[in-house]
């Protein structure tokens, strides 16, 4: 029989999640089935009870439940107490568990490109539920000092006022997205400019030495700019893979390579 695992969320036909899993099953040997499920906004709690009342193993929760995974599971990992957002639940003796796994996909798509994060200078782009998901996973890479520009400045202080306590190896700053200045390691976009088709001015006093893009498959006036400067830099599939195989190794116990899926 084989095990049931679904990706739930609001669209949910753009996802991915099903392609990847079925193919890290088919590296690893793994008798899965993946799914698509569409749930209501206002039935997103029922949707994973059902889920798992009729045998599911394991879920994965994508935009816009992410929040309310958090608030509905009884036991979480320490990444997603800080990150205050879920996207892999399983069952464990009818005890609803959840993690986010969105920052360690993006430090193992950043390893894979060869991008080192020891001692690494980092500004993230935006002050969302992104950037928060990925602050902890950074630092225990080894990033020490880590600056969140926004274009609300009052926003990424809160931002690390709320996270300085979880990652005290290291040094958060805010600024505003109109006055960047500096020179980063990497510049990290988790804004939603590329989605939205925005496009976003980085100064030419800004000096950076790698670019990552969380989005991905969208024109990306961020990556025009870092590719315009002869900067490495990479869109974000290496991410959407990466958390996708730290959710799949949390259900199997196999962790497959990602350089094997890019």
């Amino acid at each position: 029989m084989s095990k049931q695992f679904a990706v739930i969320g609001n669209p949910i036909e753009q996802s991915r999640s099903p392609e990847l899993h079925h193919a890290f099953a088919a590296k690893t040997g793994i008798d899965l089935r993946y799914s698509k499920r569409l749930a209501p906004l206002d039935g997103f709690e029922a949707s994973v009870q059902d889920f798992f009342a009729h045998g599911g193993s394991g879920m994965n929760v994508t935009v816009p439940f992410k929040e309310q995974a958090f608030a509905q599971c009884q036991v979480l990992t320490e990444r997603a107490k800080i990150a205050k957002a879920v996207n892999t639940l399983w069952m464990q003796d009818g005890i609803l568990h959840g993690d986010n796994t969105d920052g360690q996909g993006l430090v193992d798509a950043i390893h894979a490109l060869g991008w080192s994060l020891t001692q690494s200078r980092i500004l993230i782009l935006g002050a969302g539920g992104a950037t928060r998901g990925v602050i902890y996973p950074l630092v225990q890479a080894g990033a020490k000092h880590i600056v969140i520009a926004n274009r609300t400045l009052s926003r990424a202080e809160q931002l690390v006022t709320d996270l300085q306590q979880h990652v005290p190896q290291a040094e958060l700053s805010a600024t505003a997205l109109t006055t960047l200045t500096g020179e980063f390691d990497l510049v990290i976009n988790a804004t939603s400019a590329s989605l939205s088709g925005e496009t976003l001015i980085l100064p030419e006093q800004l000096i950076f030495h790698h670019a990552y893009e969380m989005a991905y498959g969208k024109p990306s006036s961020f990556l025009d700019q870092a590719k315009a400067r002869g900067i490495p830099s990479s869109e974000g599939f290496g991410m959407l893979v990466g958390q996708a195989i730290e959710a799949f190794s949390i259900w199997n116990g196999v962790k497959p390579e990602l350089k094997d899926f890019l």
